[in-house]
């Protein structure tokens, strides 16, 4: 009976192929196949234009229980042992509705294979390449991004009527053509495979408009920096403006440059998520495909934001100015250093922070601690570097307002100064920068100190061009901590840090995990609910750095790389903030 079944399952898949291969469109093979960003079945993270340096690139449709699927994965792990060492680079791509990383990945571990998934759950790749048929084999040339072939790897496996062995191999002889400089003639074959059902297919029926459905989302994800005056380079602030910049909002939503979201969305739940859900990043997609009504009524973006002259939680309890900062046109601007005394007459205790940047075009961080008067010990241990344990506020790209735990706040005591440290960077003309610091304090005591520790590798030392180059830090915890968020700090060589909480028992718990690193977006992860973390955790900190030709950030592949202070150099910083589970402690903070 099961045979049976079986069998009427392949005449199904052979029905329906024809019309599959119909609905394909064909110039696809006449124009660049552009830029898209996907994670794999593991949860690392890739952009195809970043394998530019291959000879070809070899992108298999993988799907879950397609019987010709499977039956091809041993000969397709056999291609790629033979060709990725001349320079091919193999993956496999899934963008089926019904599977997901959790069963691709353990369909990939039962029939052994051996090269990325890519996941495309929200068949952007699949618009791109208009992916209608699994077991497809795409070889595209990074020269051009041109798809030199498009179809099935041999002519080997049918609809339930499989030869001994294939008459003629396609991959293998695009791929030896290749290898010996011929000219390749494009071509694109019927392929038979498990038809893809396709959220295009469902959503063009859906009339979208700016007005009611697109101005909305972006209010709510995007307005917060594409205002004027904004960290964004454009302001989202009429319909006019989204649509001169559509076509460069597709470019970036498919290759995942934006939104500035660089962590997993497998792996932990965060309370400051600025990723867009899959139903909302089709809905701008199939908006500006449709021809990007605007429909009736007022611009609701009009007056969404009024710049940044408002601060974001009101009027600070305490606006501390710094003094004027002048920037070169070029060269290595150390970093400076603002001391200010404070004026208070007695204890005050931080609940939340808001760093306003003068000039953001400049502006790399800003760090700031208390220097506490004599006779006070900060309550935070420092350890190695005043700069990584017991900050006051981080800032960098991308960073926010910091409000604080509820029941938590950092003591700034009565005589005490707060030392800023500010990084620039130069834009080509002189610049000038007056940053502001909004403070907001706690009307009574807090329970708790809210303490930043930075666990960090000053010993690293990463050697030219290493693509992958691993470097961990540790942080163990001899009381019981809460922890409630993570900042990953590298340069412009990291491309991966992964935050594993190592518990007593011998348990481990990936609690962070930000596969696509991108130094010009910085910021806490703050977890949705704070985790408890028992004595005797260790909190290990996996960094990943790229120093190839083939990071587009890189300067300079062919310099070995060291723990340092300029952008050029490179740093390990995995910054973590948390509260000790055991306070108050046995000396009681001072009253108000």
């Amino acid at each position: 009976m099961r045979e049976c079944f079986f069998f009427l399952f392949l005449i199904l898949i052979a029905a329906c192929n024809a019309s599959v291969y119909n609905d394909i469109d064909k110039t696809i093979m006449d124009r660049p196949v552009k830029n898209f960003g996907l994670f794999d079945h593991t949860g690392d993270f890739h952009r195809l234009h970043y394998y530019s340096d291959a000879k070809a690139i070899v992108l298999y449709v993988q799907g879950n229980a397609c019987p010709i699927v499977r039956k091809s994965i041993q000969k397709l792990n056999e291609l790629q042992k033979e060709y990725e060492e001349k320079g091919f680079r193999f993956f496999m791509i899934n963008s089926n509705l019904q599977d997901d990383r959790v069963t691709i990945a353990e369909e990939a571990k039962s029939f052994g294979i051996n090269m990325p998934v890519w996941v495309d759950e929200n068949q952007l790749a699949a618009d791109l390449l208009d992916i209608r048929i699994t077991a497809e084999t795409f070889v595209i040339d990074p020269t051009d991004w041109k798809i030199l072939y498009r179809g099935p790897v041999d002519d080997q496996l049918g609809y339930g009527s499989d030869r001994g062995e294939a008459k003629v191999s396609h991959l293998k002889n695009v791929l030896d053509s290749l290898v010996q400089g011929n000219t390749v003639t494009r071509e694109m074959i019927p392929t038979k495979g498990c038809a893809i059902a396709r959220l295009k297919d469902i959503d063009d029926d859906e009339q979208l408009n700016y007005v009611d459905d697109v101005a909305p989302l972006l209010q709510s994800k995007c307005v917060r920096c594409h205002h004027e005056e904004g960290i964004a380079p454009w302001a989202m602030n009429s319909y006019a403006s989204v649509v001169g910049w559509s076509a460069m909002m597709r470019e970036v939503l498919t290759s995942r440059i934006m939104p500035p979201w660089q962590a997993d969305p497998h792996i932990g739940t965060f309370a400051n998520d600025l990723s867009l859900k899959r139903e909302e990043l089709r809905k701008i997609i199939s908006w500006i495909d449709m021809g990007r009504q605007r429909g009736e009524g007022p611009d609701p973006l009009e007056n969404a934001i009024n710049g940044d002259d408002a601060w974001s939680l009101g009027e600070p309890d305490e606006i501390m100015q710094l003094e004027e900062e002048m920037i070169p046109k070029t060269g290595i601007i150390d970093y400076r250093h603002q001391e200010f005394k404070v004026d208070f007459t007695e204890d005050k205790y931080l609940r939340a922070v808001e760093v306003k940047p003068g000039n953001p075009n400049v502006l790399h961080h800003v760090l700031a601690r208390v220097q506490y008067p004599d006779g006070q010990d900060h309550p935070v241990k420092i350890r190695g570097s005043e700069w990584l344990d017991g900050l006051l506020l981080g800032w960098a790209p991308g960073g926010g307002t910091e409000i604080f735990p509820e029941g938590t706040g950092r003591k700034i005591p009565a005589g005490s100064a707060i030392i800023f440290q500010l990084h620039y960077t130069t834009t080509g003309k002189e610049e000038s920068d007056i940053t502001q610091i909004g403070m907001y304090f706690h009307e009574r005591i807090p329970e708790k100190e809210y303490v930043i520790h930075g666990p960090a590798d000053f010993n690293m030392e990463i050697p030219p061009h290493a693509p992958r180059h691993p470097v961990t830090a540790f942080e163990k915890f001899d009381r019981p901590v809460t922890l409630y968020a993570m900042l990953p700090h590298m340069h412009y060589r990291g491309k991966s840090m992964k935050y594993v909480a190592n518990y007593p028992d011998g348990r481990k718990e990936v609690i962070l995990s930000v596969p696509d690193y991108n130094f010009n977006w910085q910021r806490f992860y703050y977890l949705q609910e704070p985790l408890d973390l028992p004595a005797g955790t260790v909190l290990s900190v996996h960094a990943l750095f790229d120093n190839s030709a083939q990071n587009e950030f890189n300067p300079d592949p062919s310099k070995t790389l060291y723990f340092g202070r300029q952008t050029f150099d490179e740093m390990m910083i995995g910054y973590i903030s948390f509260t000790y589970a055991d306070e108050p402690p046995s000396a009681p903070l001072s009253s108000l």
